[in-house]
């Protein structure tokens, strides 16, 4: 069985705002007498909108009735009706993914989105979603090099470390092309925070180029010292966004970049043709000891965040699940793969609670890897996950012991927790799930996979 989605994927940024139009063929990979197993096998894009500056109504909130003006003026361009869209994804990144500017935005898009996966996306998630959106992933794994991803937008850089084709370390950085911005005549009408003891001119002041090449050439050094190329100060902690880590690399790594400042690296422009930091931050970038060694643009730079969307597929959970608690439908729940589940509680609590900070939900863990197959190794499993998952356990696995496992979960948990025990799905960590009422003994679940620009 083969059919074409129309998808949309919209990406609503500190700076701008993009979407996306694309058509997708999903096919049934499985057997005719097996549990449909539906996948993507091509994606063609059809519409790429002009780059947008995210509309503000001041330097903290999004002015929603122009997002929806956006949004409805590319609806038309791209020459698609609302009906006509089967799937798709809205992204809410960087200071747009504040809790009051994520609820402005989804009011006014709420005609459009629908059964959408929408998610507002913490530094952790931007920079798994840049670096698989730039194909720094891939690009890892055909070639076995290791990555530091940089992707350098207007408020942040997100960074992430990869080895063979794997993600292992996020981390973000207060660099970013608007951290100024100018007027045409060189007139400052914005100066972040974040430069507070970096740069000392006020909103009003005329800026030199001079001026600018030194606030960019103190940012790029932070840049080098997350990169491992010159030796970390006090710049890089003040720099580096709050609730966040940087794991520098201990080895040379091929430096790759995506947003809209890596744009700049190659391509020179006047200082003010943007009015911000992003010309001059690119070359000082270019000319430093980042692209001193062997560097890469992304496949996709200002588009590296996500710009399709999900393929909803139904599967069928195995028949012998357990919950207790739960109330039916889910909907939108994001998926995290779980494979260091045989930590000791404690660093697997730390390990937990530090990815739960890519989400502002609940999120379902999928434990995968060689999940103990007797009884008392699964009690045991079950005991550790309730306590470290406290009053809702929400789980999946491939495997068929979601009966056995969820039963030792509730054993350690209160009678008043929530729980919920699925196998026989195959999940990545790019999936969100819709979770219906049970059917007979099974449970329907519909997988919206987001799907990536390389």
């Amino acid at each position: 069985m083969s059919e074409r989605l129309k998808s949309v994927g919209l990406d609503i940024g500190t700076s701008t705002t993009q979407l996306v139009v694309s058509e997708l063929q999903v096919e049934n990979l499985a057997g005719s007498f097996s549990v449909p197993q539906m996948q993507i096998v091509d994606r063609k894009i059809l519409y790429k909108s002009p780059v947008h500056f995210t509309p503000l109504l001041d330097e903290s909130h999004v002015d929603a009735p122009e997002l929806k003006k956006i949004v409805e003026s590319e609806y038309r361009r791209a020459g698609v009706e609302r009906h006509q869209v089967d799937t798709g994804a809205v992204i809410i990144t960087g200071e747009t993914s504040r809790k009051e500017n994520a609820q402005a935005a989804l009011n006014a898009l709420a005609e459009f989105a629908g059964d959408f996966v929408v998610t507002t996306a913490g530094p952790d998630l931007e920079s798994v979603l840049a670096a698989k959106g730039a194909g720094a992933d891939t690009y890892s794994r055909e070639t076995g090099e290791a990555l530091l991803h940089m992707d350098i937008g207007g408020g942040t850089s997100n960074l992430a470390l990869i080895r063979d084709g794997q993600i292992l370390a996020t981390g973000c950085l207060n660099v970013g092309g608007r951290l100024l911005k100018m007027d045409k005549q060189g007139r400052l009408t914005y100066v972040s925070p974040v430069l507070k003891g970096i740069f000392d001119l006020q909103v009003g002041d005329i800026v030199t180029q001079k001026q600018v090449q030194a606030v960019a050439d103190t940012l790029v050094q932070a840049l080098e010292m997350a990169a491992g190329l010159r030796e970390p100060t006090k710049l890089l902690t003040i720099l580096t966004t709050e609730g966040t880590s940087i794991e520098i690399p201990k080895e040379p790594v091929c430096l790759s970049f995506s947003g809209g400042v890596a744009d700049c690296i190659e391509t020179s422009h006047d200082f003010l043709a943007f009015g911000d930091l992003g010309p001059e931050l690119g070359q000082r970038i270019r000319s430093s000891r980042l692209c001193a060694g062997k560097y890469r643009l992304g496949k996709e730079t200002i588009r590296a965040t996500v710009i399709g969307a999900g393929c909803h597929s139904t599967q069928l959970s195995g028949s012998t699940v357990f919950y207790r608690n739960v109330t039916f439908p889910i909907k939108n729940l994001p998926v995290e793969i779980l494979t260091q589940w045989d930590l000791p509680p404690e660093a697997l609590t730390a390990h937990i609670r530090e990815r739960e900070k890519r989400h502002d939900d609940e999120v379902l863990w999928y434990l995968t890897g060689a999940l103990p197959e007797d009884y008392a190794g699964i009690r045991a499993l079950g005991e550790k996950l309730a306590r470290v998952m406290g009053d809702k356990a929400l789980l999946a696995l491939e495997r068929d012991m979601a009966k056995a496992l969820g039963q030792a979960v509730a054993l350690t948990q209160s009678e008043s927790a929530a729980c919920i025990c699925m196998d026989g799905l195959r999940l990545n960590s790019e999936s969100f799930l819709d979770i219906g009422m049970p059917v007979g003994p099974a449970i329907p679940v519909v997988i919206k996979t987001l799907i990536f620009s390389h």
